[in-house]
């Protein structure tokens, strides 16, 4: 059964928006108004933070600050929700030239973009590498943006800021060498899938919401928010294998079976190959081969449901899920912070999209 989004996240999501708006609108004049040439990498920026995305980042960011006790309003808590979806738009750049994914939340991907215009336009060189290359540039663009909202910030804050994004590249890092090695090991799967993904969707943006409140009561509340966020994190980026391996394009706005084709090392397919028999693994090697058919992505998936890795999957799920309401029932948060972090729990373990 899947999860509605709480009510609470639809608010922070449009405060978060119009933060960013306000950012970047101004800043492609600028640069437009310098050169011609800079208004589209720009307007690439502003198009991908503003085109949807949950803003989970940001709703737990919020509710640390305010559990934290932080004023809900202050503005301080809006720009590292701000932050956080930029150095997330800076991820998904990246990733997508390092997957060569063909579209992101149902739109082509921006390499691919800036491929086709220069091969369009007859410019010389190679095509794929440019957008590749221009995609790049825009990412690390978003990342510098991400930082100048944070400007400000204290000691505690920006040392915790620095260590997920550190996090993050080092998960980057071993998603791939991970892919290419074929890494099928469950243990290692799911280090994966915490460290490119869960620390700093749910973990991290907790504790950056606590320093920047009350870094003081960030030291009381750090292990409690850790107990709660790493269990959660790694559920989280579960259930996105889950919508890799068997979501729908319509849904996910990315290709049907897209982990699959990739090889990502991810702990459903790590299951699946522990517990397949000899004819099933022969099934599972396609794995990774990206000329893989819509009737060989069929099979994996079937497979995948016939071992048991799937309900497997789903189980480990719902148990850290229930690990993370634990240690949330034991924090000792101010305002409306446990419940609302509650039904986020509730949604993103089950989410469907």
């Amino acid at each position: 059964m899947t999860a509605a989004p709480p009510t609470t996240l639809a608010a922070i999501a449009a405060v978060v928006s119009d933060r960013l708006d306000d950012l970047l609108t101004p800043e492609l004049a600028r640069w437009a108004d310098l050169d011609a040439d800079l208004e589209a990498p720009m307007a690439e920026i502003r198009r991908l933070v503003l085109s949807g995305g949950k803003r989970l980042r940001p709703a737990f960011c919020h509710w640390g600050f305010v559990g934290a006790g932080g004023d809900p309003s202050s503005g301080a808590v809006v720009d590292a929700g701000a932050a956080f979806e930029l150095m997330h738009a800076f991820a998904l750049f990246h990733d997508d030239v390092m997957d060569d994914a063909a579209s992101r939340r149902g739109a082509p991907t921006t390499h691919t973009v800036w491929a086709d215009r220069h091969a369009e336009a007859g410019w010389s060189g190679e095509s794929r590498r440019f957008g590749e290359g221009v995609a790049i540039l825009i990412g690390d663009l978003a990342f510098v943006y991400s930082d100048q909202l944070l400007a400000g910030a204290n000691p505690t804050a920006w040392q915790i800021w620095n260590e997920l994004r550190i996090e993050l590249n080092v998960g980057q890092v071993l998603d791939i060498l991970g892919s290419v090695r074929g890494v099928r090991d469950v243990a290692q799967a799911e280090r994966i899938c915490r460290y490119k993904s869960g620390k700093y969707t749910i973990e991290r943006p907790l504790h950056l919401g606590a320093a920047l409140a009350d870094p003081e009561r960030f030291a009381q509340l750090h292990v409690g928010l850790s107990a709660y966020g790493l269990p959660l994190g790694d559920a989280f980026q579960m259930r996105d294998d889950v919508m890799g391996a068997f979501g729908d394009e319509g849904a996910t706005g990315k290709p049907v079976g897209g982990d699959l084709r990739e090889g990502k090392p991810t702990p459903l397919l790590a299951r699946a190959i522990a517990a397949a028999s000899a004819a099933q693994r022969v099934v599972l090697d396609r794995v990774g081969d990206p000329e893989m058919t819509d009737t060989d992505v069929a099979a994996v998936q079937q497979v995948i449901v016939e071992t048991g890795a799937l309900a497997d999957l789903e189980a480990t799920i719902t148990a850290r899920t229930d690990a993370a309401l634990a240690a949330l029932a034991d924090l000792d948060l101010a305002g409306d912070a446990v419940d609302e972090l509650g039904r986020l729990a509730t949604y993103v373990s089950r989410r469907a999209a």
